[in-house]
């Protein structure tokens, strides 16, 4: 009843096109962005940027890159953890010896040559796949790891890698405030989210699904393998290596090779398996479900006035999170972006059962 698109009818070719069909979906979506821009920086304390939101979208838009490879291509990364060192260290370096470079520019190079590293550590995806391919892409995770820790160039001569971003400056503004540094994580990631939603939906997203679901098939009808793999390692570097940048920059402010280790990987995986694969918005959700339940299972023993050390709270997060993600991918293994499907398809036909 709520979510009834009876009656919409699509008159012209940009309709049948359109990014969202359903006025619904699009009043939603105004909606969200409206909260999003206006509402939260009104409302919103400075530990709620800095420890939830600020960490959220940056992580949702390497959710993103990872799920345009994994989700909609089907090749299998390890290495999100490693490309996202690239994009800090590289953005690190041109910012420090080239400090006249806005910072925009500066993270799109920083993108850019995460998509050639990308695409090197893409090459084996031509010859294997699954889970030789999996144990391909970890290469890139340890001998990033090496590189970073070892070449005193890449790290300003820094005897234990680590290093500090430079203040973030914007056409003379300084994004210092949790705000400021929040509005501008968000106008990145709505218009990369806009990009990736529109890239899925042209041929060379088509091209990846087809690759994803049967190669040898799509290579019968014209698509070329080689083309699509490395197109999509290449594309989701890109994402993943300006998430990289902004983690390094905006969040971190200083850090270390440690920072980006095979952790950091493993824990992009879980994002999209529990988002779901190949959904722009499981990613978000994924994001949403890794930042934000660490943090409630941190303070439930707070609000129940449970008497525990702050080391038993640790384990018992971790142990229970983990719990957590299993019983989740039990019961619903598409993850949560079909939850959000199924809940529009029941309102569709509300209160009524058939």
């Amino acid at each position: 009843m709520f979510y009834r698109e009876n009656g919409q009818f699509k008159t012209s070719y940009a309709d049948d096109q359109a990014l969202l069909s359903i006025k619904q979906d699009k009043w939603f979506i105004w909606l969200v962005l409206a909260v999003a821009f206006a509402v939260v920086p009104m409302f919103a304390s400075e530990y709620l940027f800095r420890a939830i939101l600020i960490p959220f979208l940056i992580l949702a838009l390497a959710a993103i890159g990872l799920n345009l490879l994994v989700g909609y291509c089907g090749q299998i990364s390890l290495g999100t953890g490693a490309f996202m060192m690239v994009g800090a260290y590289a953005a690190y370096n041109i910012a420090v010896r080239i400090p006249e470079l806005n910072i925009l520019v500066v993270f799109i190079l920083a993108g850019l040559i995460t998509t050639v590293v990308g695409m090197v550590f893409g090459i084996p995806s031509l010859r294997i796949k699954g889970l030789y391919l999996a144990v391909a892409t970890l290469a890139a995770q340890f001998f990033m790891d090496w590189l970073f820790s070892r070449v005193k160039w890449l790290t300003n001569d820094s005897s234990s890698g680590s290093v500090s971003a430079p203040v973030v400056e914007m056409f003379g503004f300084k994004l210092d405030s949790p705000i400021a540094k929040y509005w501008f994580v968000l106008a990145i990631v709505v218009l990369f989210a806009l990009i990736a939603k529109n890239l899925v939906r042209s041929n060379i997203g088509r091209s990846w699904m087809a690759t994803r679901d049967m190669d040898v098939a799509a290579e019968i009808i014209g698509i070329r393998p080689v083309y699509a793999k490395l197109s999509a390692f290449a594309v989701s570097s890109f994402f993943v290596g300006v998430s990289g940048a902004l983690w390094a920059f905006v969040h971190l402010g200083s850090w270390e090779p440690l920072a980006f280790d095979i952790n950091r990987s493993f824990t992009m995986i879980f994002m999209i398996i529990i988002g779901g694969l190949g959904s722009i918005l499981g990613s978000f959700l994924g994001a949403a479900f890794i930042v934000v339940l660490p943090l409630v299972l941190n303070q439930v023993p707070i609000w129940f006035g449970i008497p525990i050390s702050t080391a038993t709270a640790s384990h018992l997060e971790f142990m229970i999170f983990g719990a957590l993600i299993v019983f989740f991918l039990i019961v619903e293994p598409h993850g949560l972006a079909r939850l959000w499907a199924i809940a529009k398809e029941k309102l569709r036909i509300w209160p009524f059962p058939h």
